[in-house]
């Protein structure tokens, strides 16, 4: 990509109102780098429904800007986590049906965790306690209106799927508070992921600092295949 490119993220892929979900705009900016691993800082909200600028840097990355600034930031980079053996697929779906009985104050309508999103209209990142585990998990599948033409979760939706277990391991096994951004997600791609595969995600905490909170977050089969693993930091509100 060489010239600049004007994109709009539509209003149903939101995080907070207002805002874009954060997992897909790391989705779309990495998208357009040729690492294999790569690393989004974000510094500013993206707006959804608002013209927004993409294009290349020099380092082989990409820069998102809107009217007010730079808004994220692309580039190479490494990953040195291990995931753990992913939960089972019932421990998984067990701990999405906790944390729907009682999910953590403040939840929104958020196109990767929302409670009231379908598989056809959300990710369902309902990541619940795993018992005996230092762990969250959710079991989940994608609806076919997430599908691109081969029947394939496009990248930027998984990018998307290593986005809110973060928040929900902080919460639930750390001491995020509500209220949360996604600072940076660093994050690898190993494989495609069919929308019609039975999917199991998961987070944990990998180290807590005043307001930085980092996650390692992964995503596999319910066969225990990984399929992505990212590294998240996430920040608590002032």
């Amino acid at each position: 990509m060489t010239d600049i490119e004007t994109i709009r993220v539509p209003g149903r892929l939101r995080g907070y109102p207002g805002v874009a979900f954060g997992g897909y705009v790391a989705g779309v900016l990495a998208g357009r780098t040729a690492a294999k691993t790569v690393r989004v800082d974000f510094r500013r909200p993206t707006p959804v429904e608002v013209p927004v600028e993409l294009a290349a840097t020099a380092d082989g990355g990409a820069v998102l800007t809107g009217a007010d600034g730079v808004l994220a930031v692309a580039t190479p980079d490494e990953l040195d986590i291990e995931a753990p053996e992913p939960p089972s697929w019932d421990e998984a779906r067990a701990a999405a049906e906790a944390y729907r009985a009682d999910p953590p104050e403040g939840t929104v309508d958020c196109f990767g965790c929302g409670l009231d999103r379908t598989p056809d209209t959300g990710l369902r990142q309902h990541c619940g306690v795993v018992p005996g585990r230092d762990l969250v998990a959710t079991a989940w599948t994608a609806g076919p209106a997430l599908a691109d033409s081969e029947g394939m979760l496009p990248p930027e939706l998984v990018w998307g799927a290593l986005d809110c277990p973060g928040n929900a391991a902080g919460r639930l096994r750390g001491t995020l508070r509500e209220g949360a951004v996604t600072a940076s997600l660093t994050g690898r791609l190993l494989r495609p992921v069919p929308v019609a595969a039975r999917l199991v995600s998961y987070a944990w905490v990998l180290s807590e600092e005043g307001r930085k909170h980092r996650m390692g977050v992964a995503l596999a089969t319910a066969g225990g295949d990984l399929c992505a693993i990212a590294s998240a930091l996430w920040v608590d509100p002032r």
